[in-house]
């Protein structure tokens, strides 16, 4: 049985702060798994450790934003995303790159080196958003 890393990213020191962003991304999107079938990689955004205010947020609360997310950018999609004509007879609902929504808490939840992510159906896309900054869940 192979055992799982649960180790975060490690960069070295020398760099500068951009550049460790920028390893840090790289070596997390490497890790990403590909989905299969009709299956979408939704990355969640970060939730932010303050309020509009300026408080402080307890980790739990960020937790809890990020978990029940309802909006995400699609990062990867599988070969059979939206090729169904029956079901979707005009265009796909989304592509690399958009912005959606979808239900709170759906479909399969998991993280990867500490980026928050899921795997949801390709018919579990309610909308496509072009800002996705604001957009809470109520």
């Amino acid at each position: 049985m192979s055992k799982i890393s649960t180790q975060r990213v490690i960069v070295p020191e020398h760099i500068d702060k951009q550049q460790k962003k920028d390893a840090i991304k790289a070596k997390v999107a490497a890790r990403m798994p590909t989905p299969t079938g009709y299956k979408i990689l939704i990355a969640l955004p970060e939730s932010s450790d303050t309020t509009e205010g300026g408080i402080a947020k307890a980790a739990v609360t960020m937790q809890i934003e990020e978990i029940g997310s309802v909006c995400g950018l699609v990062i990867a999609m599988g070969p059979d995303c939206y090729t169904d004509k029956k079901r979707f007879p005009g265009e796909p609902y989304c592509k690399i790159g958009d912005w959606v929504l979808m239900r709170s808490y759906s479909g399969t939840r998991f993280a990867v080196d500490g980026t928050e992510v899921r795997l949801i159906n390709d018919d579990s896309v309610e909308a496509k958003v072009n800002d996705p900054r604001g957009i809470t869940k109520r």
